[in-house]
């Protein structure tokens, strides 16, 4: 047998008996898990959609951001290091940042990445790679990359992603937001000098123990990562299983997909009973100030739905300041629906040629808007940087996850100066419907 192959034997293994030991050593009277997880994303949704995935498996979950505060030591914290936005080398050290932070030996290590590979995933993912002090047989980690996301209609075929069939190059949310020549991962990652094969779903549907075995061959021969394909959460399973072996050994790469076959690995109890958090009879507010088709139809729905009062404000009026009669008149119609208590979608009006550079500034405004206005008892939001800005100008610095609308749309209990019940949305998840079932949710 050739030494390559025999090596590569040995390692599998090993890993296997890594697996054994981690499930004796871990699971504790009452099943509860030892092993903490640190969630790294570049906004406050995708943290959020990622971590109720182990929420919803009985691993207590908290969002943080506000310089990475830490709502008391939990089983699994996803930071929001807020870097969407950012140049490659500025979003690169606050990842870093964030790790730095909260690295201890034995954490686990998710970095959430944006499934339409928005913001800076390659830099990212390479500085946290170069930081990371834990070296295992003298081998740094290795990544293990799978941004499909199935159930929001993102999978990855041939190491490129498809966005409901069509190749992501070829859509919108491409031509509006993209820093990267193609959508290819292991060409995305060479760009920030990370070695990548693809393992196909050829490969995959081999199982688990053909994939470990190919995980361990790329970690002998000193790839930075490897890129899995996905169609089905099946194929995100195996991937997840073949892993789970050498979790403290890898950064796992994904979107909220991944993230929910691993929380099946790491803790196969039942979903515990959730609470269901109820806002007082105060309003539900509604705030899309995502440019995304997908929460635009939403929020079309569900004015025609009848459930709430429509208040657009336009970018120009929010830029002018609160001193305009236009925001004056606008600030008058929230504060006289949420006086009523009447649940209200506050929609930002959709320019014909949006800036993507002012985006933070204007979510800024709007949350300046928003507080100014009056009370309400809950709140529903799309867009990681307006929920971002809508929460921290509540005095809100974290988020306790409590339960899942539907697919990448956490439902969960703000902590800080304000307690109520928050569903976040990144833009461009969901269906016609997904605006008015989160109301619904919060109204049952």
């Amino acid at each position: 047998m050739p030494f390559s192959s025999l090596f590569v034997r040995i390692e599998r293994l090993s890993f296997q008996c890594r697996s054994i030991r981690s499930v004796r050593t871990s699971a504790l009277p009452g099943g509860s898990v030892t092993s903490r997880w640190l969630i790294i994303a570049d906004d406050l949704t995708g943290a959020a959609d990622c971590a109720i995935a182990f929420a919803k498996h009985g691993l207590e979950s908290v969002v943080a951001w506000d310089q990475h505060r830490e709502a008391g030591a939990v089983p699994v914290l996803s930071v929001d290091a807020g870097t969407r936005s950012l140049s490659p080398e500025r979003a690169a050290k606050l990842q870093v940042d964030v790790l730095a932070s909260h690295y201890r030996p034995g954490l686990r290590l998710y970095k959430k990445i944006d499934s339409t590979l928005r913001g800076q995933p390659a830099a990212e993912l390479a500085a946290l790679l170069a930081y990371v002090p834990a070296y295992v047989n003298g081998r740094p980690r290795i990544a293990i990359v799978a941004p499909a996301f199935p159930l929001a209609g993102r999978v990855t075929v041939n190491g490129s992603i498809i966005v409901q069939g069509v190749p992501l190059e070829q859509t919108p949310l491409w031509a509006r937001d993209h820093t990267y020549t193609s959508a290819n991962l292991v060409e995305v990652l060479s760009s920030a000098g990370l070695s990548a094969e693809v393992l196909s779903l050829a490969t995959i549907a081999q199982g688990a123990e053909a994939v470990s075995e190919k995980f361990a061959c790329a970690r002998h021969r000193g790839l930075a990562a490897v890129v899995c394909d996905a169609r089905t959460e099946a194929d995100l399973a195996v991937a997840a299983e073949a892993s789970h072996a050498m979790a403290d050994e890898i950064i796992f790469v994904g979107s909220a997909g991944l993230a929910a076959e691993l929380a099946k690995v790491e803790n196969c109890a039942t979903t515990p009973a959730l609470l269901s958090p109820h806002p007082d009879r105060k309003s539900v507010l509604v705030v899309v100030g995502s440019l995304a088709e997908a929460s635009r139809l939403q929020a079309r729905t569900l004015v025609q739905s009848g459930l709430v009062r429509h208040v657009v404000i336009a970018p120009s009026t929010l830029f002018d300041g609160p001193c305009t009669q236009a925001w004056q008149e606008r600030s008058k119609q929230l504060a006289q629906c949420l006086a009523a208590k009447e649940d209200v979608l506050l929609e930002l009006e959709l320019t014909s040629n949006p800036d993507l550079a002012c985006g933070t500034k204007l979510a800024a405004s709007l949350a300046e808007f928003v507080a100014g206005a009056g009370s309400f008892g809950a709140v529903i939001a799309t867009g990681g940087d307006t929920v971002y800005a809508l929460l921290s100008k509540l005095g809100v610095h974290s988020i306790r996850l409590i339960d899942e609308v539907e697919p990448g749309m956490p439902l969960g209990q703000t902590v800080g100066a304000v307690c109520i019940p928050v569903v976040t949305k990144a833009g461009a998840f969901g269906d016609a419907h997904s605006l008015r079932r989160s109301l619904e949710r919060l109204r049952c």
